[in-house]
């Protein structure tokens, strides 16, 4: 028997089974290859808990301790793995506490789905126990969302769930499902999802757009290329640094596009943005070609779009049309999966060198690191600083580890100091900015790739919102090494208060609690330093430890993070001090 729907075209159904809808969504789950589920059961989803623990053997469901925590560490799991992750929670406060994982997913490009329970569909509207409306409320922050109400429906939707949430630009997708559905009985069958009719997950690449870019950059004095995520997601990690190699062009690289080149690669140039480094970011109002692969132009990467890039052509290679000419105008947009118009650039690109261009670039990084980066790096100073912890790990990781950071000054820190010798290895909040990402996120990276070291940088304020993940790491054994930079302050905001609102910090003092007490209840390994000279024995340990291990690092209380491009200011009106 064939069938034709929305999501399949001419597919032959397989041999059906009488199977419940909690049953239906395990089986598709199955389906699609998931191993790991982060969730918080309740009344709504039980249906759904109660089959999820016949099938135990099959899919490892890992208990959180808060919903917000379960999202997290879905994306942790899918930015290390390049696979969808998986959240499931309740109704109501269960479905809520989702939402800013969600919106944290959705700005970031992470595949994602997220199954909600819901009340009975008989219920639905009357303001029932535990019944919101996270359909509504998910509606701007998801790629697609859909409410369940009959259980034939459940195969059909979970597919196509699966198949947007990683196809094309990927994203969240949230399926909420109601309890009557998961009870009620259905004919069980699956395909996956290959096609939906009306979206195109990625532009049909136009070969004349590929050769005018090519043309353009042959030509080029001063090209320069700046790398995002994109280059990640299409997983055309070699085909850049082919291009790169072969026009000889710097590039630099936005926070998630970290990791897409090794660092120590002689033309990685570094990151651009209110915190990058002074050479990408000064040379950004220079160079003559502007080339941007895989990322959005997002403002605190561009600064002052008046004064951004006005003296360059722009080449934008980009799979989402909706981000071409949205906040930079682009003189050649290239649009297509970034994995099939850089194979095509190359073939027209020639080989070039640009060595008076590159020393630009070169003479640039002498002034930042006389200004900068010597300071940072000094252990001659009274007080340990971000950067010196973030140059121990290197030490001991080889640039081998998954590095993932919070938000904040560590956060800038990390990413301008860890060492990265392969892609996926950075892992963090990038648009969202969300405070509490690192440690659940830490969990499921390390779960995706267990054979890889996992390090999560954090700050004081950040660990503390989301610390109970610490039982989740107590209960699942996961190894994950956590190094908290605990300044005392809210130092993003402290910083900010320093430099723009004369000193008046205003609620950014953190009174902390004993850290290394509250990981020992949770039978975690522990160690602080509070001077220079315990540094290294202490990353040693943790680094050789085969048990998750807690390290905290009391650094200097008011250092701040330079380069910084000022609100409201340009690229090229970079702070050094």
């Amino acid at each position: 028997m064939e069938v034709k729907t929305a999501c399949f075209e001419k597919v032959t159904t397989p041999a059906t089974t009488t199977v419940s809808g909690a049953e239906a969504v395990i089986k598709c789950l199955l389906e699609e290859g998931v191993e790991t589920i982060y969730g918080y059961p309740g009344g709504a989803i039980m249906p759904v808990y109660d089959e999820l623990y016949k099938y135990r053997e099959k899919i490892h469901h890992v208990l959180t301790r808060h919903e917000q925590g379960a999202t997290h560490a879905a994306q942790g799991y899918a930015r290390v793995s390049g696979k969808v992750g998986v959240a499931m929670a309740t109704s109501g406060p269960g479905a809520t506490n989702l939402v800013t994982g969600i919106a944290d997913a959705q700005i970031d490009s992470t595949p994602m789905v997220c199954i909600t329970g819901q009340v009975g569909s008989h219920l639905l509207g009357s303001d029932a126990f535990q019944e919101t409306d996270i359909v509504g409320i998910s509606t701007p922050i998801t790629k697609w969302n859909y409410q369940i109400t009959k259980a034939s429906e459940i195969p059909e939707v979970l597919a196509k769930a699966f198949y947007i949430a990683k196809s094309g630009r990927p994203g969240p997708v949230l399926i909420d499902i109601t309890k009557d559905a998961q009870f009620a009985s259905l004919e069980f069958s699956y395909k996956k999802c290959s096609g939906i009719r009306s979206y195109k997950p990625a532009p049909e690449t136009n070969l004349l757009q590929v050769e005018r870019a090519a043309e353009v950059i042959n030509k080029a004095k001063k090209p320069m290329i700046v790398f995002g995520q994109g280059v990640i997601l299409g997983g055309a990690e070699e085909l850049l640094k082919q291009v790169v190699e072969k026009a000889g062009i710097p590039a630099a690289w936005t926070i998630l596009g970290l990791s897409a080149m090794p660092t120590e690669h002689p033309l990685n140039v570094g990151m651009v943005g209110m915190h990058g480094n002074y050479a990408p970011n000064m040379l950004t109002n220079e160079c003559d070609v502007l080339i941007a692969i895989g990322m959005r132009f997002d403002d605190r990467v561009t600064g002052n779009l008046e004064h951004y890039a006005k003296q360059a052509e722009v080449i934008h290679f980009e799979i989402d049309p909706a981000e071409v000419n949205k906040n930079v105008k682009a003189d050649y947009p290239v649009l297509g999966d970034v994995k099939q118009t850089l194979k095509l650039l190359l073939e027209f690109l020639k080989p070039k060198k640009h060595t008076e261009w590159h020393q630009r670039f070169k003479d640039l990084y002498k002034t930042e690191y006389e200004k900068v980066i010597k300071g940072n790096l000094d252990k001659e100073k009274p007080e340990l600083g971000m950067a010196e912890v973030i140059e121990q790990i290197n030490d001991f990781s080889n640039g081998d580890a998954v590095i993932v950071s919070d938000v904040g000054q560590h956060q800038m820190k990390a990413c301008r100091y860890a060492k990265f010798n392969s892609t996926r290895s950075n892992v963090t909040s990038g648009g969202l900015g969300t405070m509490g990402f690192a440690l659940p996120a830490a969990i499921g990276a390390k779960m995706a790739c267990p054979q890889r070291e996992v390090v999560a940088i954090i700050g004081d304020g950040g660990y503390q919102m989301t610390i109970q993940e610490l039982g989740t790491i107590f209960q699942t054994r996961v190894p994950v090494k956590i190094v908290v930079l605990n300044n005392g302050f809210l130092g993003m905001v402290r910083q900010w208060q320093q430099l723009f609102f004369d000193k008046r910090y205003a609620s950014t003092e953190m009174v902390n609690p004993d850290f290394i007490t509250i990981a020992k209840g949770y039978h975690i390994k522990t160690k602080r330093v509070t001077e220079r000279a315990g540094l290294e024995d202490a990353v040693k340990e943790m680094m050789e430890s085969e048990e998750a291990f807690f390290l905290e690092v009391k650094v200097e209380q008011e250092e701040n993070v330079f380069p910084m491009i000022p609100t409201g200011a340009s690229v090229s009106e970079v702070l050094l001090e």
